[in-house]
């Protein structure tokens, strides 16, 4: 009893304060990095810690609320974890001339050809879906 007494107000602590919320959210990535590193798993870190969360928000273990404002506070400085990359594009001047819009071309040929594909394959399933429905009796 005297656990689940402390729980409420840590719970609403977290739902208020939104450096607390950023911290869960780095706790989850920094779990998801030990997590690889142990299991030698093949994925970056911050996805599995991203699959931690959505398990754990699917379960209904962790509620939205208590990751809302530091999800947004990280979405709002998205900007802020991109000037590393725009910095290495800058000591790399060559990627600002007809090489960089090679590998631009080649970068936006490859997305609309996997959504196009992706978008063949899932139109090609729901009609097979729709006319091989279980629908059908089974005894006429």
């Amino acid at each position: 009893m005297a656990a689940r007494s402390l729980v409420i107000p840590f719970r609403r602590l977290v739902h208020r304060n939104r450096l607390l919320q950023i911290g869960l959210l780095l706790a989850f990535w920094l779990a998801g990095e030990a997590l690889v590193r142990v299991a030698g798993l093949p994925l970056p870190g911050g996805i599995v810690g991203m699959l931690i969360v959505l398990a754990l928000l699917a379960s209904g273990r962790v509620s939205p609320v208590s990751l809302q404002r530091g999800a947004r506070w990280f979405l709002a400085e998205m900007l802020l974890f991109f000037i590393p990359a725009v910095l290495a594009v800058l000591d790399h001047r060559e990627l600002l001339g007809l090489l960089g819009l090679k590998i631009l071309a080649v970068i936006v040929f490859g997305t609309l050809t996997v959504m196009l594909v992706t978008a063949f394959t899932v139109d090609l399933c729901y009609r097979w879906t729709s006319g091989h429905g279980a629908a059908r009796p089974l005894v006429e």
